[in-house]
C-alpha cells in the first residue's frame, strides 16, 4: 500500500524538489526505509543510526507526533500521511 511522505523544503534536494514522495510499508520505520531508495542521502538526514531518527527530525502520522505514539512503529494504513517537520532553533 502506498503512503504519503510529506518532505519538507530543506530536504527536497534529496527528492528531486518532490514535496510528496509516495512509498510502501506497514510502519513508519518501513516507510521511512522505503523512501530511502527513492530520496538518495535523506537518510543521513533524518535517521543518526539504525532505526534511531535524529532528535531535530519530528514525524508525524496524519498530524499526530509518532513520539506520543509507537514511534518508528507506529502502524500505517493506506491513505495515511507521513509529514517529517525539521525543529526549528532559535532564541534570544
Amino acid at each position: 500500500m502506498a503512503i504519503k511522505v510529506r518532505i519538507p523544503s530543506p530536504l527536497r534536494s534529496y527528492s528531486n524538489g518532490a514535496d510528496v514522495v509516495e512509498t510502501e510499508g506497514a510502519s513508519v520505520g518501513e516507510v521511512l526505509n522505503g523512501l530511502k531508495a527513492k530520496a538518495a542521502g535523506i537518510e543521513t538526514r533524518l535517521f543518526k543510526g539504525p532505526n534511531q531518527l535524529n532528535r531535530f527530525v519530528n514525524v508525524y502520522v496524519n498530524d499526530e507526533d509518532i513520539r506520543f505514539l509507537k514511534n518508528l512503529e507506529t502502524p500505517v494504513k493506506a491513505g495515511d500521511e507521513i509529514s517529517i517537520v525539521p525543529a526549528i532553533a532559535g532564541g534570544l
